[in-house]
C-alpha cells in the first residue's frame, strides 16, 4: 500500500486536540451507533491485527495515556484532579472497549472540555482588561511539555498561559503589527477556537478515543468515520482538487508530511515536508490564522475548486522561529496520470577529456491506469510501460548506465513495482508479503528475459516508501545495481479497509519482506552510498512515528545473483567522498544538516524579551546564512543579504528549470538537492568503468 494511501487515510484521524471541545458546556455522549462500532473495532484489533495484540493491563495503562497526549498534550488544560477520578481507565479501558462502555472516556473529554472553554474565555478577557505588552522581563517559554507533571492548581496554569498569552503577542509584534493590531488578531484566533469549539459532536469525540486504542497497536491502524471514509475515496480517486499535499498534526501546528508527486504544490515548489501551515487565506479573501485549529478543518479551507488560488502562511521546516514565515499562493487542481507519469533525461559527465552519456528515469509513483487496465484496453498507462519506453528511448543515446530516481516516491501499485523489478532482472522473485496468520506469499517476475541489462543505479530518500522500498531492496539483493541517497521511509507495512455499522477501520494486515528475508519496517533500505539529506529521520519516516511495528526476518528464498556491487564499494565510496569534498551543494548540505539539528537540540524554550529573543533568532539564522552563502561563492553566485531569500530563490530555479528557463549547462543555478541526481550519475559511472575492467580481467 502506498504512502499516499497511507499518510491520506491516516490525517483525519490525527487530530489536534486543544481545540476539539465545544463552547457550550452540554455534555456529549456516545450513540449507540458508536458503542457498537467500538466493539467491532476492539474485535477487529484482537483478531484481524497484523501484531499479537494482549488487551491487558499494560495496554489500558498506555492506551489511557495516549488519550490524555491526545486530550492535553502539552499539559495546558487539565489538573490533575480532573484526571484522578478516570484513573480507573488505567487498568480496565479494554475491558470497557470490549463492553462499548464509553461514557468514562467521553466524561473525561467533557471535563477537557470546561477547562478548555474557561481558558479561552479567560485569554479573551486579559485581551479586554489589558491591550498593552511588556516585552523587556527575562522570562522564558518552555516549548515542549509532552513529560512535564500535571498541574496542581489553576495558579500554576494561569502562570503558564500568561506566557503563552504574551508569546502569541510577541511573535505578531516581530512581525511589525501594533498593540492595536495583535489584540486584534489574538482575539479573532481565540473567537475563532470557540466558535469552533462549539461546532464539536459526539463523533469527534469517538474518534479521538479510537485514535488513542489503534495508535496503541500501530500508527497505521486507525479508525474513519463516515464523513470521514467519504473524504478519503475522494482523495483515492484522485479527483479532490487542492494542493497535492499530505498533512498531519505537529503540536498545536499542522505540518506538511509529503507532497503528491505531479500536484500543484510540487509543480510550485513553494511547500516542503515538515514545512508549518499557520495561515491559510483564500484569492481575495483575509487569512484566517489555523493555529490550534484541527486538521480536518484545515484540510476544507485549503481544498476548493480547480483552477482557485489558495494562500498559505508557511513556517519554513528549517526555520529557527515561528515569526519566520513566509506567504505562498498554490493554484488549485487535480492530479491525473500524466503528471505522474515517469520521465527521463540524459546527463553528460566529462571524465579525462572525454564525455560519458548517464540516464536518468524520474519515476514519481507507481501508477496504473486500472479502468483502462480492467477495460482489457491495449494500450492502457502504467509505470512499467511508460519507464519500458524511456528505457528504449535511452538506449537509443547510447547511454552508458541508467539512474532510476526514486526520491519522494510514496509507492503505488504494489505490482508495478513487481513488473518493473522484471524489466531488470530474468525471472525471479521480488517480494514476501507475510500476513497476520504467518502465511508467506511470494511475488515475482514470471516473464523471461530482460530490456536493459546494463548498470544501474537507484536513487532515493527518506520519502522514498512502501513499493520503492521493494524495488530499491530488491535491485539490492540481486546484487543488479548501486544504490545510492539516504534511508529510506521504512513502511513496510500493508492496511486493508473494512467496513464497521458505523464507520471504517484501516487495519495493518501484513508486512513486507525482502527476498533476503529483511523486512523494509521500520528501517526501509540502507543505500551503499549515502548522500547527505535535509530532511530529518527524527521528524520524517517511519521509525520517528509512535508504535511503529519493529523491524524482524524471515526466510530468504532462493534468488539468483547478478553481480556483486559490494566488491566495488569500497572504492565507490572513496572516489564519491572526494568528489563531495569539493562539491560545495554536498557540504553545504551536511553541514546545514548538522546544525538544523543542533539548533532544533537548543531550542526548547523561547525568550519573551524582545531585543533577546531577536538576538537569538538574528543569531542563529546568521549561522545558516554564513552556510548558504559559503555554497554560493564557491559556485560563483551572488551572496544574500537575508536567509530566508534562500528557499524564494531555489523555489525560482526549481520553476525555471521545469518551465525550460535553465540554463542546462549551468548546473551552478540548479536547486541544492540537484545535486544528487548529478552525483549519482558519477557514482553509476565510476561503478561501470569498475565493472568493465574487472570482465575484461576475467577474459
Amino acid at each position: 500500500m502506498s504512502l499516499f494511501a497511507t499518510l491520506s487515510r491516516s490525517i483525519a484521524l490525527t487530530i489536534m486536540l486543544v481545540v476539539t471541545s465545544p463552547m457550550a458546556l452540554a455534555q456529549l455522549e456516545p450513540t449507540e451507533e458508536q458503542r457498537q462500532a467500538a466493539v467491532e473495532i476492539a474485535d477487529s484489533l484482537r483478531y484481524g491485527h497484523y501484531a499479537d495484540v494482549s488487551f491487558d493491563e499494560a495496554w489500558s495503562q498506555e492506551a489511557f495515556d495516549r488519550y490524555l497526549d491526545i486530550l492535553d498534550g502539552q499539559r495546558a488544560y487539565l489538573l490533575s484532579s480532573d484526571i484522578e477520578p478516570y484513573r480507573h481507565l488505567e487498568t480496565d479501558l479494554a475491558d470497557t472497549l470490549f463492553d462499548g462502555d464509553l461514557d468514562e472516556a467521553f466524561a473525561l473529554y467533557n471535563r477537557l472540555n470546561e477547562r478548555h472553554t474557561a481558558r479561552v474565555e479567560w485569554l479573551l478577557e486579559h485581551l479586554d482588561d489589558d491591550t498593552t505588552f511588556n516585552f523587556d522581563g527575562n522570562e522564558r517559554l518552555e516549548l515542549e511539555r509532552e513529560d512535564a507533571n500535571w498541574a496542581e492548581s489553576q495558579r500554576e496554569l494561569d502562570a503558564l498561559w500568561q506566557k503563552r498569552l504574551k508569546n502569541d503577542a510577541l511573535t505578531l509584534a516581530l512581525s511589525d503589527q501594533d498593540d492595536e493590531q495583535i489584540v486584534e488578531n489574538l482575539r479573532q484566533r481565540y473567537e475563532g477556537q470557540l466558535s469552533r469549539l462549539e461546532q464539536t459532536e459526539s463523533e469527534d469525540v469517538f474518534g479521538l478515543i479510537m485514535a488513542a486504542v489503534t495508535s496503541t497497536i500501530d500508527p497505521h491502524t486507525s479508525y474513519l468515520s463516515p464523513r470521514q471514509g467519504e473524504s478519503f475515496d475522494i482523495q483515492m480517486s484522485l479527483s479532490l482538487e487542492g494542493i497535492g499535499a499530505l498533512l498531519q498534526s505537529d503540536g498545536e501546528y499542522v505540518k506538511v508530511s509529503s507532497l503528491v508527486a505531479g500536484g500543484p504544490a510540487e509543480r510550485a515548489g513553494v511547500l516542503e515536508p515538515a514545512d508549518r501551515i499557520i495561515g491559510v487565506g483564500q484569492e481575495d479573501g483575509e487569512m484566517v490564522n489555523v493555529v490550534g485549529m484541527r486538521l480536518d478543518n484545515v484540510v476544507d479551507l485549503i481544498r476548493g475548486p480547480k483552477g482557485s488560488v489558495v494562500k498559505l502562511d508557511v513556517v519554513p521546516a528549517q526555520a529557527v522561529d515561528m515569526t519566520r514565515s513566509q506567504t505562498v499562493e498554490i493554484t488549485r487542481d487535480t492530479v491525473d496520470l500524466e503528471d505522474q507519469a515517469a520521465q527521463s533525461e540524459v546527463i553528460d559527465v566529462e571524465r579525462d577529456g572525454a564525455t560519458h552519456r548517464l540516464g536518468v528515469i524520474e519515476i514519481p509513483t507507481f501508477y496504473v491506469d486500472f479502468d483502462a487496465w480492467q477495460a482489457g484496453e491495449d494500450d492502457y498507462r502504467s509505470t512499467t510501460r511508460d519507464v519500458a519506453k524511456e528505457i528504449e528511448q535511452l538506449k537509443r543515446q547510447d547511454v552508458e548506465g541508467i539512474v532510476l530516481d526514486l526520491r519522494n516516491n510514496g509507492g503505488g501499485a504494489l505490482q508495478e513495482a513487481n513488473s518493473l523489478i522484471g524489466l531488470f532482472i530474468d525471472r525471479g522473485p521480488t517480494v514476501q508479503v507475510r500476513d497476520a496468520d504467518g502465511r508467506i506469499n511470494l511475488y515475482g517476475d514470471s516473464e523471461a528475459g530482460t530490456l536493459y541489462d546494463g548498470p544501474l543505479g537507484v536513487l532515493v530518500n527518506r520519502l522514498s516508501a512502501s513499493a520503492s522500498e521493494i524495488l530499491a531492496g530488491a535491485i539490492q539483493d540481486y546484487g543488479r545495481g548501486i544504490v545510492m541517497g539516504s534511508q529510506t521511509f521504512g513502511k513496510g507495512t500493508v492496511q486493508t479497509l473494512s467496513d464497521l455499522s458505523h464507520g471504517e477501520i484501516k487495519l495493518t494486515r501484513a508486512k513486507f519482506y525482502r527476498i533476503s528475508g529483511e523486512s523494509t519496517q521500520n528501517r526501509g533500505v540502507e543505500p551503499d552510498i549515502d548522500f547527505p539529506s535535509l530532511i530529518d529521520p527524527e521528524r520524517i519516516g517511519e521509525s520517528s512515528l509512535d508504535h511503529a511495528l519493529e523491524w524482524d526476518t524471515v526466510q530468504d528464498v532462493q534468488y539468483r545473483q547478478y553481480g556483486e556491487p559490494e566488491r566495488y564499494l569500497d572504492a565507490l565510496l572513496s572516489a564519491h567522498q572526494e568528489r563531495a569534498e569539493e562539491n560545495p551543494n554536498f557540504r553545504y548540505l551536511e553541514r546545514q544538516s548538522a546544525l538544523s539539528r543542533e539548533l532544533r537540540e537548543q531550542n526548547t524554550s523561547v525568550s519573551l524579551n524582545r531585543e533577546q529573543r531577536e538576538r537569538e533568532t538574528q543569531a542563529q539564522e546568521s549561522e545558516q546564512l554564513a552556510l548558504e552563502n559559503q555554497r554560493r561563492r564557491a559556485l560563483g553566485l551572488e551572496e544574500l543579504e537575508e536567509w530566508t531569500d534562500a528557499r524564494d530563490e531555489t523555489s525560482l530555479s526549481d520553476n525555471d528549470s521545469e518551465n525550460g528557463n535553465s540554463d542546462e549547462e549551468d548546473e551552478e543555478d540548479m536547486p541544492v538537492e540537484r545535486a544528487h541526481v548529478l552525483e549519482a550519475a558519477e557514482v553509476l559511472l565510476d561503478y561501470a568503468k569498475l565493472e568493465s575492467a574487472a570482465r575484461f580481467v576475467n577474459r
